[in-house]
């Protein structure tokens, strides 16, 4: 188990300097062809909808932090990436279904997510001019959470001791403000649908468990992520490029 703890910081580590070289390559990208950045942080929580636990659409039940970086392409759209770390939980006795809280399940996994798309604003927001900006803003691409996968065997939960990949669509709405000529405020929220029914452990990833699956195995699993966002921003031009 200290074993398996101790992979999964290095494997935290790693991702955390990939993402600090991606810093370093918008910065030194700026230097060649100036347009208008932002790098900053989110902060708020997360919760998990799926066959174990409260299915409430929104109901941040574990802190979530992580690094974020725009490229401002026009006053309408952006280019993002982000990296997030969470707890993904799940917890019967919070469900509003009886037969939920009667069974217990429990579940607590550390997890990373790689997200990157476009955001699109319902206004103009124009960095370049000094004066206030507003606007309201639709965020989507592509998510990948590292998760630990595990089962529920004799109503206990047991861990495979390996991780996987849950591939998504990210869906966020959100509102940013300008609050100083370089610092930049939003709030958002974030569902993501994803591509697998592992993320509970009702379907187990080794084969060999396939009996133990249980739940809706017709439906995928979401999580969402609810919380602030505070960037800065570096690099400007007279007007934005044109693509």
């Amino acid at each position: 188990m200290e074993r398996f703890q101790f992979y999964y910081i290095c494997n935290h580590l790693q991702t955390m300097k990939r993402f600090c070289f991606l810093i370093t390559l918008f910065a030194n990208l700026n230097l060649l062809n100036s347009q208008i950045y932002e790098v900053g942080i989110f902060t708020g929580g997360s919760n998990f909808i799926g066959d174990v636990g409260s299915t409430t659409f929104v109901s941040p039940e574990k802190f979530t932090f992580g690094g974020l970086l725009r490229w401002n392409r026009s006053p309408r759209h952006s280019y993002r990436i982000s990296v997030i770390y969470t707890s993904i939980y799940g917890n019967d006795k919070l469900s509003n279904d009886p037969r939920r809280k009667q069974r217990g399940y429990y579940f607590n996994s550390k997890s990373v997510e790689v997200s990157a798309g476009m955001e699109f604003t319902f206004l103009e927001f124009d960095l370049h001019r000094r004066s206030f900006n507003f606007t309201p803003y639709i965020y989507t691409g592509v998510s990948a959470l590292n998760h630990p996968n595990f089962f529920f065997g004799n109503n206990e939960l047991k861990n495979e001791n390996t991780r996987s990949y849950a591939f998504g669509i990210p869906i966020s709405l959100g509102a940013k403000i300008t609050l100083t000529e370089h610092l930049i405020l939003g709030t958002e929220i974030g569902a993501r649908y994803t591509f697998s029914d592992e993320i509970d452990g009702s379907d187990p990833d080794a084969k060999e468990l396939d009996y133990l699956r249980f739940g809706n195995i017709n439906n995928n699993d979401w999580y969402v992520f609810s919380g602030f966002t505070l960037t800065y921003t570096f690099g400007r031009n007279p007007c934005f490029c044109s693509y």
